[in-house]
């Protein structure tokens, strides 16, 4: 995928302090694709975790990502990319499982459920918000910049990446092929770049400061973007901690 960002300095002192997050943020991933006729249940799973948000003090954080795997079955998805099937490859092997499927939502890299079992889902959810976390914080401080900062890693973390999405929602495809042929398709949270920013060491002290250069495609919305901000441990593929900020 084309880079969308540039890290203009590593570290850098940042004058803001964030205040500590009000709800316990959990990243949501849904890998899915419009050419899966059981996709789109899921893909409304998401959009409204992501409108409704879930009880409890939980801020769910959506992630569309859609694979490319679908692409030769009579519909090739717009949004999709090996990247993105690459993600989901990871998750199994981490998780142990024989195979991978759409769609799959995995919740905080710890857990996946069938994407379209929205009361499993939500249980994935309330489960993930338990324990400790990273203190992870976002703030967009221009129309193309953006600051970032990462400290406090949960005991037992070694390594770990920082990684920053661009989602855009309210998109509508409508389809002319494959499982979902005549279809008119709504999307929310497609990911449209994801990028690790760097690779943390918890001996060195597991912290990051930079500040991002936000290279956005014209086609792309900007009302409907958001930037999403998580830390991820590169052995387990648990999510530590994430943020999310509207541009």
């Amino acid at each position: 995928m084309a880079r969308t960002f540039a890290v203009l300095a590593l570290p850098v002192a940042l004058a803001w302090v964030a205040a500590a997050q009000s709800r316990t943020p959990v990243l949501v991933e849904l890998f899915t694709s419009e050419a899966c006729s059981s996709c789109p249940p899921a893909d409304g799973v998401l959009a409204r975790l992501d409108r409704e948000q879930a009880a409890g003090g939980v801020e769910v954080i959506p992630l569309s990502e859609h694979v490319d795997y679908w692409n030769n079955t009579g519909w090739r998805d717009r949004f999709s990319s090996p990247l993105f099937s690459s993600r989901q490859q990871d998750y199994g092997q981490a998780l142990h499982l024989e195979t991978v499927y759409t769609p799959q939502m995995v919740v905080n890299g710890q857990a996946q459920v069938l994407g379209s079992d929205e009361n499993a889902v939500r249980a994935a959810i309330r489960a993930a918000a338990q324990g400790p976390r990273a203190t992870v914080a976002l703030r967009v401080a221009s129309v193309d910049l953006a600051s970032c900062q990462v400290r406090g890693f949960p005991p037992g973390t070694q390594t770990a990446d920082v990684l920053l999405a661009v989602t855009e929602s309210s998109l509508v495809t409508f389809v002319s092929g494959g499982e979902n042929n005549g279809s008119r398709l709504r999307q929310s949270a497609v990911v449209r770049s994801l990028h690790t920013l760097a690779r943390l060491d918890a001996k060195k002290g597991g912290v990051y400061s930079a500040d991002v250069h936000l290279n956005l495609r014209p086609d792309w919305n900007r009302q409907n973007l958001k930037l999403v901000l998580f830390v991820q441990d590169r052995s387990s593929k648990r999510i530590l901690g994430a943020a999310a900020a509207h541009l």
